[in-house]
């Protein structure tokens, strides 16, 4: 028995599995501007891209956040993305710093109550 996801990926009639295509930005955003003309009929466009109604709507779902995320962006300062494992690293990062941290002020903590406060009351 085959799932839904290989069901939908294989061709009805050779029963061979159809290889799926990723589109670059520039190609995404191209079809975006096509189907927003009103002189060309949207199914039209999408049956020569062989894209579905939904494939259109993430499209235009993700040039949305985009012109959102640019145009939010403050004058003079440069959003800078980070990779996810550069993300990661940093997190793992301020994790150990923040340990740290929590071990330094336990260390102060023990040692102002040996000395009884000592000149940090003064």
């Amino acid at each position: 028995m085959k799932s839904s996801k290989e069901a939908s990926t294989e061709s009805a009639t050779t029963g061979e599995k159809k290889k799926r295509r990723y589109l670059s930005a520039e190609k995404k955003f191209q079809i975006y501007l096509e189907t927003q003309r009103p002189d060309q009929p949207v199914g039209e466009i999408l049956r020569r891209e062989g894209m579905f109604s939904t494939d259109l709507a993430r499209i235009r779902q993700q040039v949305r956040e985009g012109a959102l995320q640019r145009l939010g962006a403050k004058p003079g300062r440069k959003v800078e993305l980070v990779s996810a494992e550069a993300h990661e690293k940093l997190k793992a990062d301020l994790l150990e710093k923040e340990r740290a941290l929590a071990d330094q002020a336990v260390e102060l903590t023990i040692l102002r109550k040996k000395t009884s406060g000592g000149s940090w009351d003064r």
